[in-house]
């Protein structure tokens, strides 16, 4: 019996170390796939990297590039400020003008119409003629001068009374 229980246990190691062999090979084959596994892992995390890094640097660009628009919104907020002061201005001076020709316009409507006869014309002088001058407005017919260009305003205001005034000539003139 001892033969064959040693001849038993042979065949009973065979078999296991049968079984170990292709445990082995499995394992090794496993191993291979893990190995190459590994390295596109690694090939992934490096790739994965560089594209990290990739959107750092354009994240950076973009941080760059909203400063410099930011910079340039508010030049462009502060220029349109200014220039909206500017009209803001501009244009509560023309309504003043406005409201002066208005009331000039209005004066002269009030005023009763005088029939005067039509001036004779005089020889033109030899001598160099002095500079024409837009006629003064009596102090009750002169409007308050206010704002930054009161004068030039005022100048205007008694340029269009003259012209006014000649037109006003003229059309009673010819009605006559």
């Amino acid at each position: 019996m001892s033969l064959f229980v040693t001849l038993a246990a042979d065949i009973l190691v065979a078999v296991l170390l049968a079984a170990t062999i292709v445990t082995s090979l499995r394992l090794s084959r496993r191993i291979g796939q893990m190995k190459g596994d590994e390295a596109a892992l690694r090939q992934t995390i490096g790739d994965l990297m560089v594209a990290t890094g990739t959107a750092e640097r354009a994240i950076a660009g973009l941080r760059a590039a909203i400063d410099e628009g930011d910079r340039t919104l508010n030049a462009s907020l502060e220029t349109a400020t200014i220039r909206a002061g500017e009209l803001r201005l501009q244009v509560e001076a023309g309504e003043g003008v406005i409201t002066r020709i208005g009331a000039i316009v209005a004066q002269m409507r009030a005023v009763p119409v005088r029939l005067e006869p039509a001036p004779e014309p005089r020889p033109a002088p030899q001598a160099v003629p002095e500079p024409t001058r837009a006629p003064e407005i009596p102090a009750e017919r002169r409007p308050e001068h206010a704002g930054p260009n009161g004068e030039r305003l005022g100048v205007a205001a008694a340029a269009a009374l003259a012209m006014s005034e000649r037109a006003l000539a003229r059309v009673r003139a010819r009605a006559a």
